[in-house]
């Protein structure tokens, strides 16, 4: 598909959400529905999908399955919600509970990011954070840390206050941060190994608006002694590239501003030219899909997201892969990736970096590392694309790179787990809820426990 047609739609690519395959699910009613992700480049390995619509229904499915994985908003690059046998679809957990004394919100794990914003805002109410595509779901989401952007803000799955998980025998576990502590820290970022989240409980923090400015044209060379400056000139900056001519083509910055706040964006910004007119990230494609610019202020929920709720995609065919390296070598991993620029480019949309903040959980990307990310969107060339990826990841090797859980990538197994120093304690607590290995597919078998 046309670039266009990936960032122009992404906003709601990913909202025909969690569409689950109904063979032989057990609870709700059965509907055909696309049995591949997203994107289309994943056709799942079985029919057999249930649609639970209360808590007692996903634990009844829970107990009459040998083996499930868990779908949230088929959001995922990879065969990480793949299953050979079942798979349970939590779209219809949809409930939203405020809890203004404690000041947290507890959502069902079918409640997406796009439709739980509204609702706390108008409570007077923010996330610090959210992702570039608001249609996404929260309980997906933070099983694989997936995480917006800021040097000071951390991933989508730090919020979270507490769990409600269904183990494998289809016991209900409420684990939360205050009391669960070490453990807590381990289940957030679970991968779907531990159980099926069906409840996931967040922090809260005042409603704020946010004002978006665009500049084009920043010169790699502005990094090489600047990076900080750049990436923390708003809550939260994006700068996208193809790669060519050694620069950013764009830098999205997103600022908190106070209402009423007059500000004007300066002309230059580190001798990249601010915007005249609103940008799509591919600077040639109609923007009419993207969150408001030239500095217009709005809810966090319109501004912090790349592109906006309502747009819906006719198809979405692309590929999509993330690597973390620490942020301290941020700029020479842009300039090891840059080698490969002239066998990058023909295959790729876009490329964005994003900054975001360390954190404790264990099987985060994030983990007690302050990243830089850079995320390829490419076009559904596969062949071409799989040859490319061990390229890249020899160039970013030297800065240890953790690949994202739910996006394409080819590092090794040993390499991979050398990179998280709390793996054996993550597999422990996974067998300790899951001594059977109900959860477990072959993602996860390969990539946690092969040697």
């Amino acid at each position: 598909m046309d670039k266009r047609e990936f960032l122009k739609t992404s906003g709601a690519l990913v909202a025909g959400t969690v569409a689950s395959r109904f063979a032989s699910g057990q609870s709700h009613a059965q509907q055909p529905a696309p049995h591949e992700n997203w994107a289309g480049n994943i056709h799942y390995s079985t029919d057999h999908v249930h649609t639970p619509a209360s808590l007692d229904e996903v634990r009844d499915v829970v107990k009459k399955c040998s083996k499930l994985r868990a779908l949230g908003s088929r959001h995922s690059f990879n065969r990480i919600a793949d299953s050979n046998a079942n798979q349970v679809s939590l779209e219809h957990l949809t409930s939203i509970d405020i809890d203004d004394k404690a000041r947290t919100v507890t959502v069902g794990a079918g409640v997406r990011y796009g439709e739980l914003a509204p609702v706390i805002d108008a409570k007077g109410y923010a996330l610090p954070n959210l992702a570039s595509l608001p249609h996404i779901s929260v309980a997906g989401a933070i099983a694989t840390a997936t995480h917006g952007s800021g040097i000071h803000n951390g991933n989508l799955a730090t919020p979270v206050r507490a769990l409600e998980v269904v183990s494998a025998n289809g016991d209900v576990l409420n684990l939360s941060r205050d009391k669960d502590g070490d453990q807590f820290a381990g289940a957030v970022v679970h991968l779907g190994a531990v159980g099926a989240i069906t409840r996931v409980t967040l922090d809260l923090e005042p409603t704020f608006q946010v004002a978006q400015t665009v500049y084009q044209d920043l010169s790699f060379s502005e990094l090489e002694h600047n990076f900080d400056g750049i990436f923390g000139a708003g809550y939260s900056v994006s700068l996208f590239t193809d790669w060519q001519k050694h620069r950013a083509t764009q830098v999205w910055i997103k600022r908190r501003v106070t209402p009423g706040e007059q500000h004007t964006a300066p002309e230059l910004f580190y001798n990249a030219r601010r915007a005249t007119r609103k940008l799509h990230p591919i600077t040639e494609h109609p923007a009419e899909s993207c969150t408001e610019q030239m500095g217009i202020p709005g809810p966090w929920y319109q501004r912090l997201p790349h592109f906006k709720m309502e747009f819906t995609p006719s198809s979405g065919r692309e590929l999509q892969t993330e690597y973390f390296v620490p942020r301290e070598h941020g700029y020479e991993a842009i300039l090891a990736v840059e080698k490969l620029k002239d066998k990058i480019t023909p295959h790729l949309f876009v490329t964005e970096l994003r900054t975001i903040a360390a954190d404790n959980l264990w099987m985060s990307t994030a983990y007690q590392r302050d990243l830089l990310a850079i995320h390829f969107t490419w076009k559904p060339e596969w062949d071409a694309v799989k040859q490319i990826l061990p390229q890249i990841e020899t160039q970013l090797k030297p800065f240890n790179p953790r690949p994202h859980w739910a996006k394409l990538f080819t590092i090794p197994p040993a390499q991979l787990q050398a990179q998280y120093t709390r793996l054996a304690d993550f597999r422990s607590l996974a067998n300790q809820h899951d001594p059977t290995g109900k959860f477990r597919n072959d993602f996860i078998q390969t990539n946690l426990y092969s040697s």
